[in-house]
């Protein structure tokens, strides 16, 4: 039985702090706010970036909590081990501008000895040793000593520096990490936290937000000093309980029975079937939270649906690996659904739609995995035949894994690890590059925001036709497109608005676009000179964009735009309409994203 669960972890953490002044914020998205130059929230510190470097007051005071979801995608050739994950939470707690070192040492000690059990003696520390202009953090552990950590248990360090690597104007300083062992016998004499043998574990750390991060590695003081506090979630959970595989957690447990089961196996026994049950868990939890997040995401090629994409496909690939179909997909998404829905309640409300997606995405990618593999076997054979001395697959053979197949690049490189080759990843892109150049050719250098010009995209354009005149009838006649982007998998749109649409009103929009999808409308195309388009009332950006000569595509009496196609014939080739999301992009700008079903 498990000396402690997850929810108690949970409560534990959020009442300590809470006990200490701290109010709890809850999870925000995991998909990042656009501000920050990352794709995901990596860290529990991100969302609370603007309030640690002072440049606003957070509405619930100066002394914060939460329990905050993550995802770091790092890492996912490692996922498979006991202990790498792409979502995980971490643990946080925030001064801004508040209490600084004294107290939060102190705190920290409390917790690890008071809550979490540990014996003081035994907790050992690591504090900045200076670097790069910034001094070596004494204070800290004079700190240490006064609150009873062994002087023989602090270790002085340079790597205790935290920063968001690579992101200027954030808010950075030296670290105080804790640790303590598994147990109490030694690899050798000098065995301590700097040692490699595993003994010790990292529990947490606490970040003293002194410094903000300049351009070129330069330091600027920062108007207030912060802490940031960091305790991985998972980590601790499997610590506290002695495992020292964090995949044995009540976190999991639901899900590796559900793989039991469905696939007539058991985790642990054997290495190669518990990695692949490891990746499946992971990858679909991971999947889980980003469909269902407050600003959920769908698999796609580019951007973060493209990971989303990258993991789905992995798991799908251990699923068949252990003779199993979607049905397992699906019955491992209710278990993470169940686990996390009253953290998550957003999961529950979203869990036709997640379930939804994982059957979409299992359908496409089921019907060209068997043919891939095939493809893939053929090529490694044809190399150990003809070139057996040869250990790299060409780039232009993985090129036309990931077109023809589906096969992301990285998953070719999995497998081809696996067997012992490598993957020529420069002629990879160059072959990637030189179709997006065809793609563009071929399209007529293509105008308009769209990726290619494909038949699905060419359906999407003409669909942001019919949005903007949506938009025009239902909210304002002065609305216009501000930006566009459009691929394969589905339409962005953005256009001057000041304030979020309502769910009433999105769907009156759909219920619009949809009604002049189902009346079966031609498109009709005419090149004019661009007086002739503005007299006839055709609406457009009238300035050196598209030329003298335009294009302009009428669809009956609901829409007459200037645009650089390509277009569909006629409305009734789209399919239905579906707005998926419904965001600001930037101040007095809003974006919708949507979809085309067939």
């Amino acid at each position: 039985m498990d000396k402690i669960t997850s929810k108690q972890l949970r409560d534990k953490w959020l009442n300590f702090y809470k006990g200490k002044g701290h109010v709890d914020i809850g999870a925000v998205s995991l998909i990042g706010d656009g501000e920050t130059g990352v794709m995901f929230n990596v860290a529990g510190m991100q969302p609370l970036m603007p309030y640690l470097l002072g440049e606003k007051e957070h509405e619930k005071g100066k002394r914060l909590c939460n329990v905050q979801g993550c995802i770091r995608t790092v890492d996912i050739e490692n996922v498979g081990d006991e202990s790498h994950f792409t979502f995980f939470e971490m643990m946080g707690n925030w001064s801004l501008g508040d209490y600084f070192k004294e107290e939060k040492v102190a705190w920290t000690i409390e917790l690890l000895t008071k809550e979490f059990g540990f014996e003081k003696d035994k907790i050992c520390s690591t504090v900045f040793a200076g670097k790069n202009g910034a001094p070596k953090d004494e204070e800290t552990e004079k700190i240490l000593i006064k609150n009873g950590i062994k002087k023989e248990n602090i270790f002085h360090l340079k790597e205790n520096w935290w920063a968001l690597e690579g992101i200027e104007n954030s808010p950075c300083g030296p670290d105080n990490e804790w640790f303590y062992p598994k147990t109490d016998e030694k690899c050798c004499d000098s065995c301590d936290v700097n040692c490699d043998c595993g003994r010790y574990v990292e529990i947490g750390n606490d970040v003293y937000m002194q410094y903000k991060q300049l351009a070129g590695n330069k330091l600027e003081e920062l108007s207030q000093k912060n802490v940031d506090t960091g305790f991985g979630f998972e980590r601790n959970l499997a610590f506290l309980n002695g495992y020292s595989d964090a995949y044995k957690t009540d976190l999991f447990r639901d899900a590796i029975k559900t793989i039991e089961i469905s696939a007539n196996v058991k985790y642990g026994q054997d290495e190669n079937v518990t990695r692949a049950i490891r990746i499946i868990c992971d990858h679909t939890r991971t999947s889980v939270m980003l469909i269902g997040d407050v600003k959920g995401i769908t698999p796609s090629n580019v951007g973060a649906g493209y990971i989303l994409r990258r993991l789905m496909r992995r798991a799908i690939r251990y699923i068949k690996k252990l003779n199993c179909d979607c049905g397992l997909f699906k019955e491992v998404a209710k278990a993470f659904i169940n686990k996390y829905g009253d953290v998550y309640p957003n999961l529950i409300a979203k869990k036709d739609f997640i379930l939804d997606e994982i059957d979409k995405e299992y359908n496409k990618f089921e019907k060209t995995l068997e043919q891939g593999n095939k493809e893939f076997d053929k090529l490694i054979n044809n190399l150990k035949t003809f070139a057996p001395d040869v250990k790299i697959i060409a780039g232009n053979k993985a090129f036309r894994l990931f077109d023809t197949f589906g096969f992301p690049i990285e998953l070719t490189q999995e497998m081809a690890s696996e067997v012992g080759y490598l993957v020529d990843i420069e002629g990879f892109n160059k072959a990637f590059k030189e179709h997006q150049e065809k793609s563009k050719i071929s399209a007529g250098s293509f105008k308009g925001g769209l990726s290619d010009s494909s038949e699905q995209n060419a359906k999407l354009h003409t669909a942001t036709h019919l949005l903007l005149a949506a938009l025009n009838k239902i909210l304002n006649k002065e609305i216009h497109q501000c930006g566009s982007n459009i691929t394969p998998e589905r339409l962005r749109f953005d256009f001057n608005f000041d304030r979020k649409l309502t769910e009433n009103e999105i769907k009156e929009i759909e219920n619009e676009v949809n009604k002049n999808i189902n009346l079966a409308i031609p498109v009709s195309c005419e090149k004019m000179q661009i007086e002739q388009a503005r007299a006839a009332g055709a609406t457009g950006i009238f300035n050196d964009k598209y030329g003298e000569i335009v294009s302009v595509y009428t669809i009956g009496d609901v829409s007459k735009e200037i645009c650089g196609g390509p277009h569909a014939e006629n409305t009734k080739d789209l399919g239905k309409f579906k707005i998926v999301k419904e965001e600001s992009s930037s101040s007095g700008v809003r974006r919708i994203k949507a979809i085309l079903e067939t």
